[in-house]
């Protein structure tokens, strides 16, 4: 285990692809306040190192994560119950005690530090994930999953709602009426039922789950622009929810028009003479292509 945190493990190996660990395997890596508030560090320090270019998450033992730790005192979510919070109110307070922590979904924290890291996450689930394990990888940018996967959006069974943004997300991954059937039922999915509905992208045994995971971040970032991909990730999500392509059309060329003159010389010129191209650009360093 990491000595920097309590429920994570972090390494990261000499091509920069991260492997990120839930590690609480004796509670089947139950999501706390204390790995959420580790998991948001992580995704807006560590992961933002310039050394590192991808991410693999995946869960210690037997379970990826098992939703929230209901044993926990008070309200299990660690929510203020003081608070009478109106919408006007978290907008505007958003940042600020008692909503910061108080009110603010904790996985909704965690997923908004994950999409916003510009570089490729993927999620290597290798056991159950249910609740918020598994709506927390809906942020990551794709999902791969043992044949001992069980994935529950099993929140109607405990009176709350899906959180972790994951009304945004699932809908755009899986469709409005794959995403509403699985939240309506809250059924346990197998790993096969899960392919079928496009949730993940592929279905591994168990030893070879990890071992793809990683492959295919490296096939991601070895010999690529940090930059090319951290605005390739942002125009995608981006894009895909604007109205009219004219806005995509003016992002990209902001994107393509700084890739141009940066990065994008190196790789004509490393094309042109038929060898491997040395690039310099980093994730840390991105040109503004969006209006503020």
């Amino acid at each position: 285990m990491s000595p920097a945190y309590e429920t994570l493990d972090w390494s990261v190996d000499p091509d920069g692809i991260a492997t990120l660990t839930l590690s609480r395997p004796d509670a089947l890596n139950a999501f706390n306040v204390t790995m959420a508030r580790e998991l948001e560090q992580v995704f807006l320090t560590d992961a933002r190192d310039d050394d590192v270019r991808a991410v693999v998450v995946t869960g210690s033992g037997r379970a990826f994560c098992a939703g929230m730790d209901l044993s926990a005192e008070g309200n299990v979510f660690g929510l203020d119950e003081s608070v009478r919070p109106t919408p006007a109110e978290l907008r505007e307070h958003l940042t600020e005690a008692p909503y910061h922590d108080g009110v603010r979904d904790t996985g909704g924290r965690v997923t908004l530090a994950i999409h916003a890291l510009p570089k490729p996450v993927i999620a290597a689930i290798n056991g159950p994930a249910v609740g918020i394990g598994a709506t927390m990888t809906l942020a990551m940018d794709l999902r791969l999953a043992s044949t001992k996967a069980r994935i529950g959006f099993v929140f109607g069974r405990l009176g709350i709602v899906p959180e972790a943004c994951s009304s945004w997300f699932l809908p755009r991954i899986v469709g409005v009426q794959q995403a509403l059937e699985w939240v309506y039922a809250a059924d346990i999915l197998t790993a096969e039922e899960a392919h079928a509905g496009r949730l993940v992208r592929s279905v591994h045994e168990p030893d070879d789950l990890l071992p793809a995971a990683l492959e295919l971040a490296r096939k991601f970032v070895v010999d690529r622009s940090p930059v090319a991909l951290a605005l390739a990730k942002q125009l995608i999500y981006r894009n895909g929810a604007v109205a009219d392509p004219l806005e995509a059309h003016l992002s990209d060329s902001l994107a393509m028009y700084w890739t141009s003159i940066g990065d994008g010389k190196e790789g004509v010129a490393a094309f042109l003479e038929k060898r491997t191209p040395a690039f310099t650009g980093k994730a840390s360093e991105l040109p503004e292509i969006f209006p503020g």
